[in-house]
């Protein structure tokens, strides 16, 4: 089992930029591909990126646009996601998540097996 926390959300104004952290507990982090995902207030939970466990492969929702790079640490147990040109649409709360099954993990969110609590990110006009 894996424990996971993010950190790095906050208030940023529209076009600027945040770098979020999950750090994951325990030694098997790169035995996880890892993902992230946004929820805003009213919608449904939503892809963002995931990474691979060894951290070759990554890809991004459609939303994104080039905008955000997910990376990984695996000796630091820690997937990072930098977001830049930030936009009031990107308000959500940021969830990470690990899947044990797939070497790239997943668009999906229910295939996930741990959650972070999420980080707020806030993006102002």
């Amino acid at each position: 089992q894996v424990q996971l926390v993010e950190s790095g959300g906050g208030l940023v104004q529209a076009g600027g930029s945040l770098r979020l952290s999950c750090a994951a507990s325990g030694r098997t982090f790169s035995s996880y591909a890892m993902g992230w995902f946004r929820q805003a207030p009213g919608k449904e939970r939503e892809f963002v990126a995931a990474i691979s466990r060894g951290g070759g492969t990554t890809y991004y929702g459609d939303s994104i646009e080039g905008r955000f790079t997910i990376s990984r640490d695996n000796a630091k147990n820690t997937v990072y996601l930098q977001m830049i040109s930030l936009k009031p649409e990107d308000t959500a709360v940021y969830y990470c998540a690990a899947d044990r099954d797939r070497v790239t993990g997943s668009r999906v969110m229910k295939l996930y097996d741990y959650w972070g609590q999420g980080t707020q990110v806030t993006v102002s006009s």
